[in-house]
């Protein structure tokens, strides 16, 4: 059942493929590990990291191909057990720096995002119900294992929900090419104990009107003007540096 995410996710489990992502499993130390699926050549390079107490199969490449239907794996895969229970909006009061995503569904971008979320210094991700899951084999495979580091949550109530961010003390902040300030000209504003939560929306309809409505300020980056709009990865990539706290704060 690997390659079937609606149950793995009804068995509460999801997916680490590779071995990068399985040794920043490792490393991290947050989920509990039910089995681990290895080519004999995998298990040799990452057998001195493997919990004894483990259920570790080794078998032939074929073999793994065939049980698994895809050949991303790299000759290793987990079962990962996931967290019992969600992570509250709670968890987040002491975050700086937050992305919040509506309806972004492709998991490549999910997984682009929360890599870049973790190499530019943000503290959490946020989705809408709509969102694709970030436990989704190819969102995990794709965040380079960022996923497995970073907080997430939920918020289910949306766009409602996103008033508690402002209860908490963060600046929500649009991205959106209709804004008239650009991300620069915002960031210029900042002081240096500002909390944002930057909230981005799909590449296809953007964020929605009630999501726009809820947020404290829009912004822009400046493109060329024959391009209609960015990546939605390369998009917060960009918004997240240049709100990026300095070195000694964050």
């Amino acid at each position: 059942h690997v390659g079937d995410p609606a149950w793995l996710e009804a068995q509460g489990l999801f997916v680490a493929e590779g071995r990068l992502v399985l040794q920043r499993l490792i490393e991290y130390g947050r989920f509990a590990v039910d089995s681990v699926l290895l080519t004999e050549g995998a298990f040799r390079a990452i057998e001195p990291r493997l919990d004894p107490s483990w259920l570790v199969l080794v078998a032939d490449p074929a073999i793994v191909d065939g049980v698994t239907g895809f050949k991303f794996h790299r000759g290793c895969l987990a079962l990962v057990h996931r967290p019992s229970r969600p992570l509250p909006l709670s968890a987040f009061a002491r975050a700086r720096r937050l992305i919040v995503l509506e309806a972004v569904g492709n998991p490549d971008n999910i997984g682009g995002i929360f890599r870049s979320a973790a190499a530019l210094g943000a503290d959490g991700v946020l989705l809408d119900p709509t969102c694709a899951d970030p436990f989704y084999r190819k969102a995990v495979r794709t965040s380079m294992g960022a996923v497995l580091r970073l907080p997430f949550a939920t918020i289910d109530s949306w766009p409602q929900g996103l008033a508690a961010l402002g209860e908490m003390g963060f600046t929500i902040v649009a991205l959106t090419p209709s804004a008239e300030l650009t991300v620069d000209q915002f960031a210029a504003t900042l002081s240096g104990d500002a909390n944002v939560a930057l909230l981005a929306g799909s590449e296809g309809s953007g964020l929605t009107a009630a999501a726009l409505s809820a947020a404290h300020t829009a912004v822009r980056i400046p493109v060329d003007p024959r391009s209609d709009s960015l990546n939605v990865v390369v998009a917060v990539s960009i918004a997240l540096q240049r709100l990026r706290l300095p070195e000694s704060s964050s």
